[in-house]
């Protein structure tokens, strides 16, 4: 199986924890989002020109979360992705609301302190930041609540709910997220980074 992915996205980032967790071996193919070479290249395979795309056996998938179940429903006895309908929705659940809420939340808040001043060479904008912010301090609410009395997303296990969300955590730092009133949220995470899932995926920024 062939990922074409980047090392700095989020989104690749996701399902390159869950391939780690799944044992499932990848053929990495680095996209340079900068180069229109690259760009193009990325065209002939996904219409929507983004990261990360899947090519197994000529099947073509994008969408991280869609990449993620797939790897998962393709290794027998995996515990990452419930096979029972409660426990399957409750995964795609935490899924969805990481692609439709938190990490685009972060992502307004990455794009002006980290990509914005590489790419177009223009400065933060605070209003953005301030947007974003308040974006993320609703959605960070929601998860520290749901931590706050246990240590996975979903039930007692590391499942692809949290590889899903974690990932967009990714730019913490860099993005100097403001993330400090979420304790619940916070030691989360600090478990997630202990998993080898975590530190064999990590890039050097």
């Amino acid at each position: 199986m062939q990922l074409y992915y980047h090392p700095y996205s989020s989104n690749a980032r996701r399902v390159l924890m869950a391939a780690d967790h799944l044992g499932i071996q990848l053929d990495l193919v680095e996209c340079n989002l900068m180069s229109e070479a690259d760009r193009r290249r990325l065209m002939e395979i996904n219409d929507n020109n983004k990261i990360p795309v899947l090519i197994d056996d000529g099947f073509v998938l994008w969408e991280s979360c869609a990449i993620m179940q797939y790897l998962a429903d393709s290794k027998p006895g995996q515990t990452v992705y419930p096979t029972d309908p409660l426990g399957r929705a409750d995964v795609n659940r935490w899924m969805f609301w990481a692609c439709q809420h938190f990490a685009p939340a972060i992502g307004v808040i990455a794009w002006e302190n980290v990509w914005k001043k590489m790419v177009t060479g223009q400065d933060a904008d605070v209003n953005e930041l301030a947007r974003g912010a308040a974006d993320l301090a609703q959605a960070a609410a929601v998860l520290d609540k749901h931590l706050a009395r246990r240590r996975w997303l979903v039930w007692d296990g590391v499942t692809l709910a949290d590889y899903a969300v974690a990932a967009s955590l990714m730019v913490r730092e860099r993005a100097r997220l403001p993330l400090d009133d979420y304790p619940h949220l916070l030691a989360w995470f600090e478990r997630v980074q202990a998993l080898p899932a975590w530190s064999n995926t990590e890039s050097v920024w």
